[in-house]
């Protein structure tokens, strides 16, 4: 594991003020919810930063960001389930135009490739991350980016139909997660909606961090994951008028020709996803096979019914191929702001 310090961030209130002109002309609707203020003065403290740490910085500054691009462009539908599900959450705007999602952890734009490839209609997602190498990478995808913190939106209030904060939300530090939920509160629209993906404390997914991807990976993983009853104060105290905890389905999958490539496919992707350096170390010409038989040892949980959920395979006949599924189960904190 790769050992990341503080450092300077390289970006600067031009940066932003560059990002901001080119999501001017290529979003309209997106650019006109942006505080303009807000987004200068973050840009300001960002760039006299000395103690950042950017996990999904680029690899070879000690982060896995190059890795996990790499990942995502590999398989775009490796998580397009959980995805999926999520944007059907956003509500439909009564006036019939694009309902505004701001994605706060959106990496190079992960969210919005998988709504565009789905052809779900009636969205406008603007990708944001508190990373410079992501926010850059997302604008090289052709996605509406811009570099914000998660407990610091930089929206207008009231401007927005949708916060989506997943796919990473234990990195935000235990004692900024309320300021993330009270600022969703302030920048959704009346009948807005809040949706805070992660995984329990105890789950098969924090048990992966902790084996597997703290010991093995280029930056480590030393996060602390959600319980129920965290997720539901944070509702219920930044003053949302309605809400629940609940569970859903958030699988990986891959797809190959065979059953042995389908597991390799996952196995590859989650070598890049996570930046196990550590296994591809370790185990050279078997790092794929080696991480997905970690997978399936860990992914494994029990149905209502008592039934074992569990890695598996499955052939398309239609589609001539195999699909290789490792269950998981997410939490969601849905907040529906007062109408």
């Amino acid at each position: 594991m790769t050992e990341l310090t503080g450092h300077q961030v390289m970006f600067t209130e031009a940066d932003m003020a560059d990002h901001l002109s080119r999501l001017g002309r290529a979003a309209p609707d997106l650019h006109a919810c942006v505080d303009q203020e807000r987004a200068r003065a973050w840009a300001r403290l960002l760039a006299g930063t000395t103690d950042f740490r950017d996990d999904f910085g680029d690899d070879g500054a000690g982060g896995r960001g190059s890795s996990y691009i790499r990942a995502q462009a590999r398989n775009l539908t490796a998580r397009a389930r959980g995805i999926h599900h999520l944007l059907s959450l956003v509500p439909a705007r009564s006036d019939r135009g694009p309902a505004v999602v701001v994605d706060v952890l959106g990496g190079d734009g992960l969210v919005r490739k998988v709504a565009e490839a789905r052809r779900l209609t009636g969205l406008s997602v603007l990708t944001c991350d508190a990373s410079p190498y992501m926010v850059r990478a997302a604008w090289a995808a052709d996605c509406p980016a811009l570099v914000q913190r998660a407990d610091r939106l930089l929206m207008r209030d009231g401007s927005v139909d949708a916060v989506l904060v997943a796919y990473g939300s234990h990195h935000i530090a235990a004692e900024d997660r309320a300021e993330l939920v009270h600022e969703a509160h302030r920048v959704l629209r009346p009948g807005g909606v809040l949706l805070l993906h992660d995984f329990l404390v105890g789950s098969p997914m924090d048990t992966w961090f902790r084996d597997v991807v703290d010991p093995y990976s280029r930056t480590g993983h030393a996060y602390e994951h959600f319980t129920r009853e965290e997720l539901w104060g944070y509702l219920t105290k930044a003053g949302f008028a309605a809400g629940e905890v609940t569970d859903m389905a958030d699988p990986y999958v891959a797809t190959a020709a065979t059953a042995r490539e389908a597991e390799l496919e996952l196995g590859r992707y989650l070598l890049d996803m996570y930046g196990l350096a550590g296994i591809e170390r370790d185990r050279p010409g078997d790092a794929a096979r080696h991480t997905v038989e970690l997978a399936g040892a860990v992914f494994r949980e029990r149905r209502a019914d008592g039934s074992l959920e569990a890695l598996s395979l499955a052939y398309d006949p239609s589609a001539r191929e195999w699909t290789c599924t490792v269950p998981r189960t997410a939490v969601l904190a849905i907040g529906r702001k007062a109408g």
